[in-house]
């Protein structure tokens, strides 16, 4: 829990892959906290104030003081709530669990939607073989249960995106990308991961993000 006196928020988007990040940290370590939600497409001004570097969620403020990007917000969680160590002790394994999680970053989310949006055919095929070649870099990387090990840490948390949002996607889209036959480890680590009871509490409601992004992609094939 938050230490009386505290005052924690955290702004943000209930569909965000990047604010979930934060909160499944928050809710792994106990932390109380003030969700103050941001309505999609809008700057507010609370918003503006604590992030006019990016202008965008996630932003975490603990103590009037705010920390944008999902990543860095991680990292000062951890380092400010001792309990349930998310970046592992060990200097190299900590700078292994950052470099991972900049590549799900750099490589696969964005790649991600630019594979369901991007709806000329050739250019997709490109952009699917290029995330098809991560989501393999991550597939050979998982050599236990969770990414972290026996527990989930920091590229777990960093790769919610991969277990919770491609499956929508793909549903979406009609692709076949994370599948127990394309990637076996990584698609069984999925489920365990999204069956974690802090994972399941973090998590938004399927239904109604399967329906925004189907609105989105119909709305585009429409226009096509």
């Amino acid at each position: 829990m938050a230490a009386t006196g505290e005052n924690v928020q955290l702004l943000g988007i209930v569909g965000s892959p990047f604010v979930r990040r934060v909160q499944i940290a928050l809710n792994l370590k106990g932390v109380e906290y003030e969700f103050v939600e941001q309505i999609f497409g809008q700057k507010s001004d609370l918003l503006l104030k604590y992030n006019p570097v990016h202008k965008k969620v996630p932003v975490f403020v603990h103590n009037d003081k705010p920390i944008a990007e999902s990543l860095v917000i991680l990292e000062y969680i951890d380092e400010t709530w001792k309990s349930n160590p998310i970046l592992p002790s060990d200097p190299y394994k900590r700078a292994l669990a950052r470099f991972w999680s900049k590549f799900i970053d750099d490589k696969v989310i964005d790649t991600t939607w630019k594979a369901v949006f991007i709806l000329e055919e050739a250019e997709r095929e490109k952009i699917i073989e290029e995330l098809s070649e991560a989501l393999q870099y991550l597939e050979n990387e998982l050599k236990e249960k969770f990414f972290g090990g026996e527990e989930f840490e920091f590229v777990d948390i960093a790769a919610v995106f991969i277990a919770f949002y491609i499956p929508l996607f793909q549903e979406v889209a009609g692709l076949h990308l994370l599948t127990a036959e394309n990637f076996p480890k990584l698609y069984n680590w999925s489920q365990d991961f999204l069956n974690h009871p802090v994972v399941k509490e973090s998590m938004p409601p399927r239904d109604p993000l399967l329906a925004i992004f189907k609105g989105r992609y119909e709305s585009l094939t429409a226009s096509k």
